[in-house]
């Protein structure tokens, strides 16, 4: 007896988020993992690339090539891609600010490998909002950057039918501690201050409008919460098609579809018992697959040990290997949506609709994304509700599964020796710098400064910037000059922090460490103050954010600056603020050059005042730093906020010989 086979849908797109060292040594991964199975790629680029500076500036010490690719010019550009055929590849780019260029960049070798503009197929991050509130590596202000989106969205639309031109990201909002409803509201308003910026711009018709509302994409996280995560989804497609239908007049309803990508959360890996990590990536994905008319077109999954270090390509394998064995060895594929009819999915699916529209309103009536991030509105709220589940996990009642309960273990195959992660060669950065010194070298300079020139005209004049962005690119123009001639333009940004100097009055369990919070200050005579800095090009500020809130409830003086600090600034600023306690915080690995030009500043200057330093720093790493001075090292697992306070107050305790005072 046979049975008629059931159509089985198109899985989607398989990805890594990937990019290392060298563009040549990101090459070999990309071609490797395509080898393996991966449909498509994601492109991870350095701090540096981010945020505009050539690998050799001053604030790309110890940064190139650690979480992600340099790329500084064309040439860097063409090894990324060696081999591979841009005309056929689906390419994700994870770049924002200066996410023109990276594109220009993208289109020139497209342009001298023959893969017409029309074929090209991917997307570009290109969402600066977000930035500003979650991961840091905005470089302009809100109003130019909304500008060089639009510029991008209407070139690419014409130029480059079937590219993305925009992938709103609430991914590193649920990072920075969104809740689902923030993380709904938060990302569409971000797509309405985009709308609203090409339409106001009266650069396109209402039918080409229709084309650049269907080509934005998103790009969400998928947490824990299985249920409520499903109906996250659910609500994204629904609000989505509301707001293109009716504030936008969008009758074709494919260009109304929520088309999205989705990374799983990171922020819930764990360093304890890393290999619970597994089966957190594997729910955390079936959220966003189960539900077909809510499933994500394209998946990449963390890596396991990523709270230990970089993931080697093995633990790459095995993210990829668990999309595969759910797309093809299951039967997910052969049925509609299981979820359609459910009254428990549908009551929280409006829950959350209702409530992401009255955020959207809040905002909407403030003026938009924009003003929301200007005034701090945002950043407060998310900072805020992080606090709130930082305390949740303190005090328990948030259960993290060999964190803070079930904390016995076996000791674990999977992390023993020195390779259990990969680090980024010392040599990598040195010689990245001798070859844009080279690249500089051999390239027709007048063609360097007039391409410069018309793109600096094309930025105060208001026309697109793109058409002259290429021209740089094939000139060889480097990321660096590209960078500065924007900034030159439009200045430089700094966001709030979102961190208010008001001590709040409803935290549980402090009452302690506020007692020795004054009794030390006043030994000292004056305010314990705790310095909080980030210093490099590393924008995750949420774990700097959080203590400096802490501090701050604690009863310290807290001189908190936010992100992007050289050495030279943190050490002036301590001076200058006569701190009784330094904290680094440092997520991108570049922590050992950073936290001891930090130290050795400090020495120079003759301030002899305690560092601490936090971040995903290997256990041979934190006995580096300590040896080099720094009087302790946290890492993920030291969640216990309030161990933390306790800990600065005897440092200082110490260093100022207060114990028997």
């Amino acid at each position: 007896m046979t049975t008629e086979k059931q159509k089985r849908d198109k899985p989607w797109i398989f990805r890594t988020y990937a990019g290392h060292s060298t563009a040549a040594d990101s090459n070999a991964l990309y071609r490797k993992n395509l080898a393996k199975g991966q449909t498509g790629l994601s492109v991870a680029f350095d701090l540096p690339t981010q945020t505009g500076y050539d690998s050799d500036h001053v604030l790309s010490r110890g940064e190139v090539g650690k979480v992600g690719v340099p790329i500084s010019h064309l040439g860097d550009m063409r090894a990324l891609f060696d081999q591979i055929p841009l005309g056929s590849m689906n390419t994700s780019m994870t770049i924002n600010a200066t996410a023109a260029w990276l594109m220009a960049l993208y289109i020139a070798v497209a342009d001298e490998t023959g893969a017409p503009r029309t074929a090209l197929t991917g997307t570009i991050q290109n969402d600066i909002i977000k930035e500003y509130l979650s991961r840091g590596t905005y470089v302009f202000p809100p109003k130019p950057s909304l500008r060089l989106i639009k510029d991008v969205a209407i070139f690419t639309t014409s130029e480059l039918p079937k590219w993305n031109p925009m992938n709103i990201c609430s991914y590193h909002l649920q990072e920075a501690g969104a809740t689902p409803v923030q993380e709904l509201a938060y990302a569409l308003a971000t797509a309405v201050a985009v709308l609203d910026t090409v339409k106001a711009s009266g650069e396109v018709d209402q039918a080409k409008f229709g084309e650049v509302v269907g080509r934005i994409s998103f790009f969400v996280n998928a947490g824990l919460r299985f249920i409520t995560e499903v109906c996250k989804m659910r609500a994204f497609t629904e609000l989505w098609d509301e707001i293109t239908r009716e504030r936008y007049g969008i009758t074709d309803p494919k260009q109304r579809l929520f088309r999205y990508g989705v990374q799983v959360n990171s922020l819930g890996l764990t360093e304890p018992q890393p290999e619970n990590n597994v089966a957190r990536i594997l729910i955390e994905m079936l959220a966003v697959t189960l539900s077909k008319n809510a499933r994500a077109r394209a998946v990449q999954l963390p890596a396991w040990n990523e709270a230990l270090g970089l993931p080697r390509p093995w633990d790459q394998q095995w993210s990829l290997r668990m999309q595969q064995i759910l797309a093809y060895e299951t039967d997910l594929l052969e049925y509609g949506d299981i979820f359609d009819g459910s009254a428990e999915i549908t009551r929280k699916v409006e829950e959350l609709k209702t409530e992401a529209r009255e955020e959207l309103k809040r905002i909407e009536d403030m003026g938009g994304a924009v003003a929301a991030v200007e005034t701090g509105y945002m950043k407060q709220r998310l900072v805020e509700s992080n606090t709130a589940r930082l305390e949740a996990i303190e005090r328990g009642e948030q259960v993290v599964v060999g964190v803070n309960k079930y904390l016995e273990t076996e000791l674990s195959p999977l992390t023993g020796g020195i390779d259990s992660i990969m680090t980024v060669s010392e040599e990598a950065e040195h010689n990245q710098i001798e070859r844009l010194n080279a690249w500089r070298a051999q390239r027709d300079n007048k063609a360097v400064a007039d391409a410069l020139a018309a793109l600096k005209r094309a930025a105060t004049e208001g026309s697109n910037i793109m058409p002259p962005s290429i021209q740089c690119a094939k000139a060889g123009v480097t990321t660096g000059e590209w960078g500065w001639t924007l900034r030159e333009a439009f200045g430089e940004y700094r966001a709030p922090t979102g961190v208010g100097n008001a001590m709040r009055n409803d935290v549980e369990g402090l009452d302690d460490i506020r007692a020795d919070v004054d009794r030390v200050s006043k030994k000292l005579g004056r305010r314990m103050t705790f310095l909080v800095g980030k210093p490099g090009l590393d924008g995750h500020s949420n774990g700097a954010e959080q203590i400096a809130v802490r501090a701050r409830d604690a009863g310290m003086q807290v001189v908190y600056e936010g992100i992007r600090l050289t050495p030279e600034e943190i050490v002036d600023a301590a001076k200058k603020e006569k701190a009784h306690v330094i904290g680094l915080s440092i997520l991108s690995g570049s922590h050992l050059p950073l936290v001891k030009d930090v130290v050795g500043r400090m020495k120079a200057a003759g301030l002899d005042v305690p560092v601490v330093a936090g971040g995903i720093i290997p256990p041979e790493d934190a006995a580096e730093l300590e040896k080099a001075g720094v009087a302790a090292v946290y890492t993920p697992k030291d969640f216990e906020l309030n161990r933390i306070m306790g800990d600065l107050v005897r440092i200082v305790e110490k260093k100022n010989s207060l114990t028997n005072a």
